[in-house]
């Protein structure tokens, strides 16, 4: 957990450190489940897939698999991030394509998703 890693940074003793957080939970001041939901809507919102959100909650000490169980349509997340940068168009070379699919593997999506969306993109009037 990330607080305890900045307070013992800070010079605390260990077992203090311990205490309180122990007490923060017990109070439900602090909570990791909570944060993980609120830092995966924020990242998403920004235009981030789940594998990215995945490593930067890695980064932060949180149990990666509980939070990211939501209901988060990543279809739809990764439509929304390439249609804000490249509007509708469908790249003109497999160059332009490359590019940018390397862009939405940057932000977190994976191959499927990348793969549909352009499936999606070719077909006019869906979705």
């Amino acid at each position: 957990m990330e607080l305890r890693q900045k307070l013992c940074r800070k010079g605390y003793p260990e077992t203090a450190v311990e205490q309180v957080v122990a007490e923060l939970v017990s109070q439900g001041l602090q909570s990791d489940g909570r944060f993980a939901e609120e830092f995966t809507r924020s990242r998403a919102e920004k235009g981030y897939g789940a594998y990215r959100i995945r490593q930067e909650l890695r980064q932060h000490g949180i149990d990666v698999d509980e939070a990211l169980e939501d209901d988060q349509d990543w279809d739809a997340l990764i439509q929304k991030t390439y249609v804000k940068k490249y509007g509708e168009t469908i790249p003109a070379s497999l160059a332009e394509r490359a590019a940018r699919e390397r862009f939405l593997r940057r932000r977190g999506f994976d191959s499927d998703q990348i793969r549909r969306l352009f499936k999606r993109l070719r077909q006019p009037g869906s979705e």
